[in-house]
């Protein structure tokens, strides 16, 4: 099969293999292994990795699937339960234990719950039951791939590997939307033109003007940045153009604006769709003077500062409304920069939410990581607070979390809201296997996630244990704070 790798003579070197060390790789750039002695099933799951961006690696036996594992660095496996010359599980076993951070995504046409919960003791993400829909692979696959980007991100970030963050943590992010602005960053960098920042609230407008200046030839200037919302415009045209000693009372001694004091470093205006009609006439007065007079003074003071200006508000409105001067809005917007929101550029979710909770880490001492089911509803959520949004759910899901795991539990309500609003089923197209061929098949909705297999192993063995929640959790192989913390997830206070 094209893209499919030759197969190495097998070498078992489970304890000792080293991979080469990766960083984070693009969503479409990781390496899926499929293991199936059923040739059809194999291939159409080939098919379908490759259609989602993976680079593949098949295998029929355990053998070889170890040969591989040994020999490549491999993100994500995708096993069937029965694969000839050994147990798939002990070969999940082992290779969960040479490679704690590999995502293993178990097959099985003999579906039962005590062989889904050995699977997940076993260190399986996530199960498939044979026959299995195209949509439910596809979305399997994009929950390991997200799976994958978290726990290398957050490797990364603990072993302080790879390339330095210091243009802004706003910059992480592997989606075309940031790779372009990543660019277009770098190109108005070495300018000295304005800059028009745009972009919904909590993108990260100050962060990108940030990276802005801290990629020019002045990044060891000062960046002064004002929010022209918060201040009333008697102290907005103080803090940019500065006064004179004596200018009006209280002002006891003299003070240089931000446009003077920055130097040959940025000002950065926040909010400048918020400015006064007779600020903003002012500030283009500067712009085009490069000079500016303080309160008070006689006499003009030049300006050597780079303006970068930001705004939510759709300034072109504003300037056929008459609230914003057209000819400002020409001379700021030299060049702009669209910074994309949140909910175009999911991919990059687990990479921000890996750097934020090693903040945390590195705060409360905690390894904090997000449950599966979290990080899915994080993935498909819109965010309209954008990244500010997503920030303050990580913190707040870490100050109420009573362990390292942040289930659905710990976040807040609008993202719990949202997964009861969006719970749905319907019918799929299903891929049987075949001795020849994929057959396609429709299939009424029974397809149960490992998430609900999951819930229906602990409670009925609560149930038949008539309750001890500590017998079963011995039986179930974790650990009682587990199990408790699990039935809270569930809403379930006393069984």
């Amino acid at each position: 099969m094209r893209g499919q790798a030759s197969m190495p003579t097998p070498v078992p070197r489970w304890k000792t293999a080293q991979p080469a060390a990766r960083t984070v790789a693009p969503p479409n750039g990781m390496n899926l292994l499929v293991v199936d002695d059923d040739s059809a099933v194999r291939h159409a799951c080939c098919e379908i990795g490759k259609s989602a961006g993976f680079q593949i690696f098949a295998s029929g036996t355990i053998a070889e699937s170890e040969a591989i594992l040994n020999e490549q660095a491999i993100d994500i496996v995708l096993l069937d339960l029965r694969v000839p010359g050994g147990s798939s599980l002990d070969l999940l076993e082992r290779a969960r234990s040479a490679h704690p951070e590999l995502v293993v995504i178990l097959m099985t046409a003999f579906a039962t719950v005590a062989s889904a919960v050995e699977a997940m003791r076993n260190g399986a993400s996530d199960y498939l039951t044979k026959p299995f829909a195209l949509e439910e692979l596809m979305q399997v696959l994009d929950r390991a791939r997200r799976r994958r980007t978290f726990e290398l991100e957050a490797r990364r970030l603990r072993e302080g590997t790879g390339e330095s963050r210091s243009l802004s943590s706003l910059l992480i992010g592997n989606t075309a939307a940031m790779q372009q602005l990543s660019r277009m960053i770098t190109k108005v960098a070495q300018s000295s033109h304005p800059v028009l920042i745009l972009g919904e609230t909590g993108t990260g407008k100050e962060l990108v003007a940030r990276a802005v200046h801290e990629g020019g030839a002045h990044a060891d200037r000062p960046f002064l940045a004002v929010d022209c919302g918060a201040l009333v415009p008697s102290l907005i045209e103080s803090e940019l153009f500065g006064y004179v000693k004596g200018a009006f009372t209280g002002a006891d001694k003299a003070k240089d604006g931000l446009l003077v004091a920055a130097d040959d470093g940025t000002v950065f205006l926040d909010e400048i769709g918020d400015l006064p009609l007779d600020m903003q006439t002012r500030l283009l007065r500067a712009l085009q003077e490069k000079e500016v007079r303080p309160i008070g003074a006689s006499e003009p003071v030049a300006v050597h500062a780079r303006i970068l200006a930001a705004t939510n508000r759709d300034l072109p409105a504003m300037v056929e409304q008459g609230t914003f001067r057209k000819d400002l809005y020409f001379r700021l917007n030299v060049v702009n920069l669209r910074v994309p929101p949140l909910r175009q550029r999911r991919d990059d979710i687990p990479l921000l939410a890996a750097h934020f909770l090693e903040r945390m880490r590195r705060e409360d001492g905690v390894d904090y990581v997000v449950s599966d089911e979290a990080l899915r509803v994080m993935h498909e959520y819109d965010w309209p607070g954008n990244v500010r949004e997503l920030e303050h759910a990580i913190e707040r899901a870490c100050a109420i979390s009573s362990g390292p795991v942040l289930t659905m539990a710990e976040l807040p309500t609008q993202l719990q809201e949202y997964r009861a609003q969006t719970a749905r089923g319907g019918s799929v197209i299903a891929v049987a296997p075949a001795a020849e061929n994929v057959t396609v098949v429709h299939q009424s909705p029974g397809i149960v996630s490992i998430a609900e297999l999951e819930k229906q192993a602990i409670l009925n063995t609560i149930q038949q244990l008539n309750g001890d929640k500590l017998m079963a959790a011995r039986l179930l192989g974790i650990g009682k704070t587990t199990l408790y913390r699990k039935l809270k997830e569930y809403g379930i206070e006393h069984i």
